[in-house]
């Protein structure tokens, strides 16, 4: 693989197979890119060539910034209200609801099993 990357580096113009290799991106959506006009490249006949600087330069161009949860909660909410709770404490307050929910007399209790009308211990009779 080194022998690889060593010769994607010597190469100012990369085929399709080369390209795949250096990017990690397989073939045929290499060739569906270069028909949606998507990837910067060269057409020399039926040949799909492209330019190792030209193709760095769309790569940074194509970069994403990871997400910050509490940055887009404060975002979301304005810049005046903060959140007032952590999310990992919102998370365990939601949890702590629904079983409370959950375990309500119209729905029973989690050790009794219904037409015995009595508790049974494990889960099992």
């Amino acid at each position: 693989m080194k022998q690889a990357e060593q010769s994607i580096q010597e190469r100012a113009f990369l085929s399709i197979q080369w390209l795949s290799i250096y990017l990690g991106i397989g073939p045929k959506s290499l060739y569906a890119m270069v028909e949606e006009n998507r990837i910067p490249h060269y057409r020399v006949g039926k040949l799909i060539r492209f330019k190792r600087s030209e193709i760095d330069e769309w790569m940074e161009g194509n970069r994403k910034d990871c997400v910050d949860v509490e940055k887009a909660v404060r975002k979301t909410l304005g810049a005046r209200q903060k959140p007032k709770i952590g999310i990992d404490r919102l998370v365990k307050k939601s949890i702590e609801r629904v079983k409370r929910e959950g375990y309500t007399t119209p729905h029973g209790k989690p050790d009794q099993v219904r037409g015995l009308g009595k508790g049974v211990k494990n889960g099992t009779l």
